[in-house]
């Protein structure tokens, strides 16, 4: 489908009043390189955003809890097999004393999140969430810890967490047989998101954009679902690799979608378009300009907050073991990533005419 410059323009305006494309007419959208139909595509996603929620950007108070997992995805530096980063898992008085600094600092979110633990940590998981939601009434707590049975998700939610972010990674079953290991299946991964929204969690899913074997087909095929799904929040991370993978080297081959960009160039690119897209298929929901966005780029919380982006997560975690949850090379961690750097993260979103604020963000829908 190729179309001339008043066309594109239109696709944006289409998705901006009506909330939905035609699949042919998103992979459009996410091969197009002419940079004023993008910035427009950024543009009319910004508006939409300030529009919702002002200028205004939460922020999420992050502990990684472990680096232990169950699990052995091909692209993760955590994996079960990588024998080369020290294991830790964070007592229960380090947690409460990682929000309760958090809180001091003015967060009023906090996100739990780590590797894939076995069902006997459950018991420690219901016990953190009980002890958070009482201690800080005030405060929602989110929960990033994998595929958990129906009984836990009921236990968790149970004992005070609102918030579940479990991306789903790609909607497509050959491609998430390219990037997981055999025990694991899409089918399942589908069936964990169904019951967040059973249990009445606010439910966040999401996508790694550049992984291995990607199309711009299976892209367009995630958007479809995500708006099929209507999460509550949406998580777009580019990817990037860790050295301790089967795709350690996947940055040296030729990029897949965009051609004559570079890795790195073509996942920050359709990230981007991707969080515009979304913030104007789904104007409430909250979509964080992430810590691999970061990473990438010294000013990716910029641009993902001018792509439409309104949360950000400072780490909370203590800094000894930051460097140990190593999801992917040169993760950042410090600065206007940590909690210590709030205000240097305040003198970004200054820069671009953007403040925190301390609100727990819940998802309202317009």
């Amino acid at each position: 489908m190729n179309l001339n410059f008043p066309q594109m323009k239109e696709l944006v305006m289409k998705l901006h009043d009506e909330r939905r494309l035609e699949a042919c007419e998103y992979r459009s959208l996410l091969l197009c390189e002419d940079r004023s139909v993008i910035e427009s595509l950024h543009e009319a996603a910004r508006e939409t955003a300030v529009r919702k929620f002002g200028r205004n950007i939460y922020i999420r108070g992050l502990v990684e809890i472990t680096n232990i997992c169950r699990n052995d995805c091909l692209y993760c530096g955590i994996r079960k097999s990588n024998g080369n980063i020290p294991r830790y898992l964070l007592a229960e008085d380090e947690v409460l004393g990682c929000c309760r600094n958090g809180y001091s600092l003015g967060f009023r979110t906090f996100v739990l999140q780590g590797g894939e633990l076995s069902e006997s940590s459950d018991g420690m998981i219901e016990r953190l969430c009980r002890k958070i939601s009482g201690e800080f009434p005030d405060c929602a707590l989110t929960l990033s810890l994998g595929e958990r049975s129906e009984d836990s998700y009921r236990r968790f939610r149970e004992a005070g967490a609102s918030r579940y972010l479990l991306r789903h990674e790609t909607i497509d079953p050959g491609h998430y047989s390219m990037l997981h290991p055999e025990r694991m299946s899409l089918e399942n991964r589908l069936h964990c998101l169904h019951l967040l929204k059973k249990y009445g969690y606010q439910a966040g899913t999401g996508i790694m954009v550049g992984s291995p074997f990607q199309s711009v087909g299976n892209i367009v095929g995630d958007i479809i679902f995500i708006g099929e799904y209507q999460p509550e929040m949406i998580g777009l991370g580019p990817f990037i690799p860790h050295r301790d993978t089967v795709f350690a080297g996947y940055w040296k081959s030729p990029a897949s979608i965009l051609p004559g960009k570079t890795h790195e160039e073509e996942a920050m690119d359709l990230t981007l378009k991707l969080i515009s897209i979304f913030r104007l298929m789904l104007p409430d929901s909250l979509i964080p300009a992430t810590t691999a966005l970061a990473t990438l780029s010294s000013d990716g919380h910029e641009k993902g907050i001018l792509a439409g982006a309104n949360v950000i997560m400072p780490n909370l975690s203590p800094p000894a073991v930051r460097g140990s949850y190593s999801l992917y090379d040169s993760k950042a961690s410090s600065g206007a990533e940590a909690a210590e750097g709030l205000d240097e993260l305040k003198l970004q979103l200054d820069s671009i005419g953007y403040k925190m604020t301390a609100d727990r963000g819940d998802f309202t829908a317009s």
